[in-house]
């Protein structure tokens, strides 16, 4: 079965909006690899419609060094109002999204990855679906944006591992506790 994981970075008051504007300060090598040897275990990503959206009107006119991963990655968009995706090797859950996602991890492939929506990532944990949630948290407060736990229901979770990086971000892998 394939594993749903979602990463995010997060401030130390769990912003995780907008880390575009506060979180490359923080990365080096060391979170490189770490987001890398993630990136190596998926051949799918999981996004939410606002995250589809961005990330479409971005890569694929990018000249980024990751713009062919993104644009040749497997894509799966969670939503109930987008009729249509534009964006290569892109494909619309709708309807009955914990069926479809159910489905998706019980089909052949390696881990499926979500890579910020914040709604998505709150929707997996309060469902049962996510597997292993990644935060990256920085040493930063920034008093303001939405935090990652915004709106979520009590959920259990069982730290897996944690890994301080120089620059301060702790990397911390959480799974289900039940």
């Amino acid at each position: 079965m394939r594993k749903i994981i979602a990463s995010l970075f997060v401030s130390l008051d769990g912003v995780a909006e907008a880390p575009d504007t506060w979180h490359f300060p923080y990365f080096n090598d060391e979170m490189g690899n770490a987001v890398g040897a993630a990136m190596a275990e998926s051949d799918a990503m999981l996004l939410g419609r606002v995250q589809y959206q961005q990330f479409a009107a971005y890569w694929p006119s990018s000249e980024d060094e990751f713009a062919g991963f993104m644009n040749n990655q497997k894509k799966y968009v969670v939503t109930n109002t987008l009729t249509e995706a534009t964006w290569n090797n892109t494909e619309i859950i709708s309807g009955d999204v914990l069926g479809g996602l159910q489905a998706l991890k019980n089909s052949e492939g390696k881990d499926i990855a979500v890579t910020g929506s914040l709604t998505l990532v709150r929707s997996l944990l309060t469902a049962g679906l996510l597997d292993q949630l990644q935060l990256f948290v920085h040493p930063i407060v920034l008093g303001k944006g939405a935090r990652w736990f915004d709106d979520l229901d009590t959920v259990e979770l069982r730290l897996a591992s944690a890994q301080t990086f120089s620059t301060g971000v702790i990397h911390q892998t959480y799974t289900q506790a039940s």
